[in-house]
């Protein structure tokens, strides 16, 4: 098969790899029909995080069962199917508890590299989940991301403790923190202050449900949310970056008593120990565990309640990967969907 490799920053290439096998008896082997590029690929596009040598890349993903291992029972070949970019088994103690990427047999399923034609997902029983029936072609864009950006969002709104009727700032205008505006709204909150300097983001955050448009960062960001919500500062703040001023930003964003849910993979993020400890804030955060999100998001998006599809703004075929990259990286894409 072909599939996107990284060989160094800034180098990524579509070339030939080995097809996927099944190697463990809980195994699935999927074929794709849609993958994307996420920004927490650009870390590593970036040179931010260590490129050491080819490396698969990819961790989102929806597809079609090409073929199971003999214990898994859930699902079968010619189902369309949606999974987390952690394989969890779904029935460990942690599991149970809702945090799958940390199950304790969890594994990492992006290192098979989703952005190719083929993947073997371990942990099937545990990690896919089937719809239905052949979703229609509309919907992939939706579907897919619910493998990874919708459940992000979704899981920093929940850690955020995001009620009905509540005010939530969202730090970062990225696919996962539009998307965690949209969850803010299922969710009930009545005022939900986007924090975005890019229009297009702006007006797909207002699409979404975001009541209010913050263009300063830093100090001034926290002043204007503390500005219009009386001095207080909001009772429930996504952080959806993953940088020391994101989550400083989001954590004095936030009222006494209120709740952070960060969930932008965290990169020299050093706490303020008094600071926090004098704020009455709540930290909840991490890997999102996209799998206990995905039956209810699937069924959202199926009656058609939600359209997180539209965070794709860019749709190319899978042979041209390394463009996808560059139009993410220079920011002239929201995030890009692939198509096999």
């Amino acid at each position: 098969m072909r599939g996107a490799v990284i060989h160094a920053p800034g180098d990524v290439r579509f070339e030939e790899r080995a097809n996927p096998a099944i190697q463990a008896p809980t195994d699935a082997v999927i074929r794709m029909s849609a993958t994307c590029v996420c920004g927490s690929d650009l870390w590593d596009y970036r040179g931010i995080n260590p490129v050491n040598g080819p490396t698969p890349m990819g961790h989102e993903y929806v597809g079609i069962v090409e073929a199971v291992g003999s214990d898994v029972t859930t699902v079968k070949p010619g189902q369309f199917v949606i999974g987390s970019f952690f394989a969890s088994d779904n029935t460990c103690e942690i599991c149970r508890a809702g945090f799958q990427t940390s199950c304790v047999h969890r594994e990492f399923v992006g290192a098979g590299g989703a952005q190719a034609e083929y993947l073997r997902v371990p942990l099937a029983d545990g990690t896919l989940v089937a719809t239905p029936d052949l979703p229609s072609d509309d919907l992939l864009p939706s579907l897919l991301a619910a493998s990874d950006v919708l459940g992000t969002g979704w899981f920093g709104a929940v850690a955020a403790d995001v009620k009905p009727g509540a005010t939530v700032a969202v730090v970062g205008d990225g696919a996962v923190g539009l998307l965690a505006v949209l969850a803010a709204r299922e969710l009930g909150a009545e005022r939900i202050i986007a924090m975005s300097r890019h229009e297009s983001r702006q007006k797909l955050a207002t699409h979404f449900g975001a009541t209010d448009i913050v263009t300063e960062r830093g100090d001034e960001g926290v002043a204007r949310v503390k500005e219009l919500t009386g001095g207080l500062g909001a009772q429930s703040v996504i952080e959806a970056v993953g940088t020391q001023q994101s989550m400083l930003q989001a954590i004095r964003s936030a009222r006494p008593g209120g709740a952070v849910g960060y969930v932008g993979v965290a990169h020299d993020v050093t706490l303020p120990g008094e600071e926090l400890f004098y704020s009455h804030v709540r930290l909840l955060g991490g890997p999102a565990p996209v799998r206990r999100f995905l039956p209810d998001l699937i069924d959202r998006i199926e009656r058609g309640a939600i359209d997180p599809g539209r965070v794709f703004d860019l749709e190319l075929p899978l042979d041209q990967v390394a463009e996808g990259y560059r139009a993410m990286d220079e920011r002239r894409a929201i995030k890009t969907l692939l198509r096999p």
